[in-house]
C-alpha cells in the first residue's frame, strides 16, 4: 500500500531520480513521502507530508537512493513517521510495505537493549534489529535474519551507507528489479522502472535481493542463491499528462469508449478461450474486491441472462471462509485493476494448491496475478492514474459481455452490441448532457445523504455508482436492490429525500418503477438514469437503450456525476481521495 522506488548506480545519479520516480507511483500512497541518499558515507534524509505533486528534493547526487509513498497504517499522518526508517547509527535505512504483526513484542526486546524510536510505526522495528544482527553477521545476513522474524505479509527495502547495498525481501508485497546497463533499480510496480529499463526480475515469496554492482537472488529460508528469472516487460513506459482536462479522473472517464470498443475489436481470442474454459469447468467462481467486486457482480447477472450459465461471485476477503468447495475440476476467474490486491492475491494462492485453474482480468501486465495465473486477460484499459477505478471496470465489464455472448455462440452479437455502447458513452459524455449532470451536481452537493437502487443488472450499476460517489465526493450513499426499500430502508426516506432509480428497458422496468413510486409517496427526490423519462422522476439524466450493456451508461453517468458532486463539495484533489490507495497489499 505504499510507492517505493531505489537505485544502486556506478555513478552519481540525481535524488530526483528517487523523486520521479516515486511521482509515478504515488497512487500506491500519498499522505507523505521520503528519499534517503548515501553521502560522504553518511544516510541522508528529507520527509514531507502530503502528496508529492510538483515537489523537488534538495539531497545531493548519489550512487545510491531509496524513497517511499505513504499510506498511513501504524502511526499518523506525521513528518516523523514518514519512510525511510533508520536505525541509531544512522547507517541503515528502511522503507516497508505491509503490516508487521509482531512489532510491538519487538520493539519491548529493542527498547530493553537501548534503541531509541522516532516514530510511531511498526516499521522503524527493522532498522534497530538489523543493527543488532550486524554485531555479529554481513549486511545481507542481517537483513534476511531479521525479515525470517517478521510475521505478517511484509516487503522490506533496506540500504547500508557502509557497504553500499541495497537488500530487499518480500512475502505478499510486490517488489520489482530492473537491470539498467549502469545502474539497478528496485520498485513496487513495474511502471516504475520502465523509463530506465525493460530487463525485469519480479522478485517472488519468500526471496530476497542484493542490489549493487549487479544482482543476487537468495532464498529466504536458507540464504541459498536462487537463478533469478529475468523478464522482458513487453509494454511501453507512458508519461501521462492531463491534457486539457484538470483531473486525471475526468480524463480517464472520457477515455472510456475507446476503452470498450477496443474489447470489442480486439477480444475474440480471449473470450472464445473463456467461454471454453468455463463451459468445461464444474463451478466457475468470480473473486474481485470494491469496484472489481461489482463487476464480478454484474458478472453473474450476464452469464444467467444471455449464456443460461450458472457463474458465483465472492469478494475476495471473504473468499478463504468459502473456499472449502474448490476442487481441481473447479475454475477461478480473479478480476483486479492493479493485480497487487492482496485480498484477491491471497485465495489465488490458497486456490492453486487446491489445483484449480485460475483466470485473471487484470489491468496491469506484469502483475502479480497476471504472473501466477493459468489464463490471462489484459483488460488494455492503459494506465488508471486516479485512485477512483473507471475504465478499469468499463473494460472489465466490457471483457464478461463478450464471453457470455460467446458462450451463447453469438459472438458477433456481443461485438455489436458492444460497439453500440461505446458509441452511448459519447451521448452521456456530451457537453449537453454533462451540463445536466453538474446541474445534479450542485443540487446533491448539498444532501447529506442519498440513495441508489437498481434491480438485476442494474443492481450491480447502483453499487458501483454508490462506491464512486462515497469514495470520490465524500457524500454519505448508500445503494441496495430495489425490492430491498420496503425491509427497511423506507424508514429513512423522508421530504427531499435524494434517490437515484436506475431504470433500463429490460425485465426489471416496471418493478423498479415501481419502487421510484414508492419513494416519491414518501417525499424523496426521485433521479432517473435510464433511456425512458417517466413522471415519477423529478430529476432525469437519459442513456442509450445497449440491453445487457445498458449498465456501461449508467455507471458513467455516475461516475461523471461523482466528479462534479466532488468539486461542488471542494474536494481539493478528486484523484487522490482521503484515506484510500489504488492498490491494497495489506489487509
Amino acid at each position: 500500500m505504499c510507492g517505493i522506488f531505489g537505485f544502486v548506480a556506478k555513478n552519481d545519479m540525481p535524488a530526483g531520480t528517487v523523486l520521479n520516480g516515486l511521482k509515478l507511483l504515488e497512487y500506491r500512497g500519498y499522505d507523505s513521502w521520503g528519499i534517503a541518499v548515501k553521502s560522504r558515507g553518511k544516510i541522508l534524509v528529507e520527509k514531507h507530508t502530503g502528496k508529492i505533486g510538483r515537489s523537488d528534493t534538495i539531497l545531493p547526487p548519489s550512487t545510491m537512493g531509496i524513497g517511499h509513498t505513504r499510506w498511513a497504517t501504524h502511526g499518523g499522518v506525521k513528518v516523523k513517521n514518514a519512510h525511510p526508517h533508520l536505525d541509531c547509527t544512522k547507517q541503515i535505512a528502511v522503507l516497508h510495505n505491509g503490516i508487521i504483526e509482531n512489532f510491538q513484542e519487538l520493539k519491548q526486546d529493542l527498547l530493553k537493549k537501548g534503541h531509541r524510536f522516532v516514530s510511531e510505526t511498526d516499521t522503524e522495528v527493522v532498522p534497530h534489529m538489523i543493527e543488532e544482527a550486524l554485531k555479529s553477521v554481513s549486511f545481507p545476513e542481517a537483513v534476511r535474519l531479521v525479515f525470517l522474524q517478521l510475521t505478517g505479509m511484509n516487503g522490506i527495502v533496506v540500504m547500508d551507507s557502509a557497504s553500499g547495498e541495497i537488500v530487499a525481501a518480500k512475502n505478499g508485497s510486490p517488489l520489482i528489479i530492473g537491470i539498467g546497463k549502469s545502474a539497478v533499480f528496485i520498485a513496487s510496480d513495474a511502471l516504475g522502472i520502465l523509463r530506465h529499463t525493460k530487463q525485469a526480475i519480479f522478485l517472488s515469496d519468500d526471496q530476497m535481493a542484493i542490489l549493487g554492482q549487479g544482482v543476487i537472488t537468495l532464498d529466504v529460508f536458507t540464504g541459498k542463491n536462487i537463478q533469478p528469472e529475468i523478464s522482458r516487460l513487453n509494454f511501453e513506459f507512458r508519461d501521462e499528462t492531463l491534457g486539457k482536462y484538470k483531473h486525471f479522473l475526468l480524463k480517464e472517464i472520457y477515455e472510456q469508449p475507446a476503452v470498450i470498443k477496443n474489447v470489442a475489436l480486439n477480444y475474440d481470442d480471449y473470450a472464445r478461450s473463456l467461454a471454453q474454459k468455463i463451459d468445461r469447468a464444474f463451478g466457475t467462481f468470480m473473486v474481485g474486491c470494491g469496484t472489481a467486486s461489482y463487476a464480478c457482480l454484474a458478472g453473474t447477472y450476464l452469464f444467467s441472462e444471455i449464456a443460461k450459465k450458472h457463474v458465483n461471485f465472492t469478494i475476495g476477503s471473504e473468499f478463504a471462509y468459502l473456499e472449502d468447495y474448490i476442487t481441481p475440476k473447479s475454475l477461478i476467474i480473479a478480476l483486479s485493476q492493479s493485480g497487487e490486491t492482496i485480498d484477491v492475491i491471497g485465495p489465488m494462492t490458497r486456490v492453486r494448491r487446491r489445483e484449480a485453474q485460475v483466470v485473471a482480468l487484470v489491468n496491469v501486465i506484469g502483475s502479480t496475478l497476471y504472473r501466477m495465473a493459468d489464463y490471462k486477460v489484459p483488460l488494455g484499459a492503459g494506465q488508471e492514474k486516479a485512485v477512483a477505478a473507471t475504465k478499469s471496470f468499463t473494460a472489465m465489464v466490457a471483457v464478461l459481455i463478450l464471453t457470455a455472448y460467446t458462450l451463447s455462440g453469438r459472438l458477433k452479437d456481443g461485438k455489436r452490441l458492444l460497439s453500440e455502447a461505446a458509441e452511448s458513452l459519447h451521448d452521456v459524455l456530451s457537453e449537453r448532457n454533462v451540463k445536466q449532470i453538474k446541474r445534479l451536481a450542485r443540487l446533491l452537493a448539498k444532501k447529506e445523504h442519498l440513495f441508489l437502487i437498481g434491480r438485476g443488472l442494474s443492481h450491480a450499476a447502483a453499487l458501483e455508482a454508490t462506491l464512486k460517489i462515497k469514495e470520490v465526493s465524500y457524500l454519505h450513499a448508500e445503494g441496495f436492490p430495489g425490492g430491498e426499500l420496503k425491509h427497511g430502508v423506507l424508514a429513512l426516506v423522508e421530504k427531499g429525500t435524494p434517490c437515484i432509480v436506475f431504470a433500463p428497458l429490460d425485465e426489471t422496468s416496471a418493478e423498479i418503477l415501481s419502487n421510484a413510486q414508492e419513494v416519491k409517496a414518501r417525499g424523496g427526490y426521485v433521479i432517473g438514469i435510464g433511456p425512458k423519462n417517466n413522471s415519477v422522476f423529478d430529476f432525469f439524466l437519459p442513456t442509450r437503450d445497449v440491453k445487457e450493456a445498458t449498465i456501461l451508461p449508467q455507471v458513467v453517468s455516475a461516475q461523471l456525476l461523482s466528479y462534479f458532486i466532488a468539486l461542488r463539495r471542494g474536494v481539493s484533489d478528486p484523484d487522490k481521495p482521503r484515506n484510500l490507495a489504488k492498490s491494497v497489499t495489506v489487509k
